[in-house]
């Protein structure tokens, strides 16, 4: 859906359809942008079941992440069994929020079904489709069956402090949930070892020295101390991490052809004042002495202004 047909669509009466017992319709408004809206059309479907299932479940299969969600919410909302299989398929969806939902979804129905594809969901890259499986699990009741689930359901809730009762067990979960994307939950899987602690997050930890964030690469640091990691082995690690770093021949080269933007690749503020300059110098010397020697005085400036900027990127330290 285009913006402008967004703000040219008609707000939908989810009141008059419910009347009208028009199901299509409103599951088609699930998609518009507005929480009250949704909310009433929701409630609409809720009181129309279990004839709104019928249409709920095979719009499922819709592009439409919006109306999707609202699908997936609606089904949550009826709490009818014969929504757990297609919901659970839900829980392999590409989006990371078609999968949060769905597992929320599936507590809420609390089909004892669901439970074997929620604990598999702890599981997951993401951090709150983990917390969402975590949640319907507990909506569920479920107890961990081993120290893994276990370790893995407190994970899911960011329940760190329990972790540590866990103990060495919760380790090769904690090696999984340090490839999460958040920075934060790797950050909080390094002190989590960091109070174990014990040599079997040894692998753990020497990895995070090579990850791309900064902050994560020092906690490894400070938490390798505490793991009695010796300090001579950390430089090797932290040599294969990911070198973020300016360009210095992009640098010259942008400030050559076009002076000023060079130092606005890295990051000088005077970068965009030193452009303005130019185009009015350079426009200044054109209308006084002519293209030819507009480039002939200007050429040399351009030159030293490149090579300054190549010099102050190679200078500048990586991050």
């Amino acid at each position: 859906m285009g913006i402008r047909s967004l703000f040219m669509r008609k707000k939908p009466d989810p009141e008059k359809l419910l009347q009208q017992k028009d199901v299509s319709g409103l599951i088609s408004s699930l998609s518009f942008p507005d929480v009250v809206i949704q909310k009433e059309v929701i409630n609409a479907l809720n009181q129309l079941a279990p004839e709104s299932i019928d249409h709920l479940i095979p719009a499922l299969k819709t592009r439409d992440l919006a109306k999707k969600l609202g699908v997936i919410e609606a089904l949550g909302k009826i709490k009818s069994p014969r929504a757990v299989v297609p919901l659970i398929s839900c829980l392999h969806d590409d989006s990371s929020e078609i999968r949060w939902v769905a597992a929320i979804a599936l507590g809420e129905i609390k089909d004892p079904g669901a439970i074997t594809p929620l604990v598999a969901a702890l599981g997951d890259p993401d951090k709150y489709v983990r917390y969402g499986a975590a949640f319907a699990l507990t909506r569920l009741g479920w107890k961990p069956g081993d120290v893994n689930e276990r370790a893995l359901y407190y994970i899911g809730l960011e329940e760190w402090k329990a972790l540590s009762d866990v103990g060495a067990p919760s380790i090769p979960a904690l090696g999984r949930a340090m490839m999460d994307r958040n920075t934060d939950v790797r950050l909080n899987v390094l002190d989590t070892l960091g109070d174990l602690p014990n040599k079997e997050a040894e692998p753990i930890v020497l990895k995070a020295l090579s990850d791309e964030n900064g902050d994560v690469r020092w906690k490894a640091m400070l938490v390798s101390q505490k793991i009695g990691i010796s300090p001579i082995r950390l430089p090797r690690w932290l040599a294969v991490r990911p070198r973020n770093r300016k360009n210095p021949l992009v640098a010259g080269f942008l400030n050559f052809m076009l002076p000023g933007l060079g130092y606005g690749y890295l990051g000088r503020w005077w970068g965009i004042m030193i452009f303005q300059i130019d185009v009015t110098v350079t426009l200044w010397i054109y209308k006084v002495w002519g293209e030819t020697n507009t480039y002939g005085i200007l050429f040399p400036v351009y030159l030293l202004l490149g090579i300054h900027a190549w010099y102050i990127a190679k200078k500048m330290p990586e991050i």
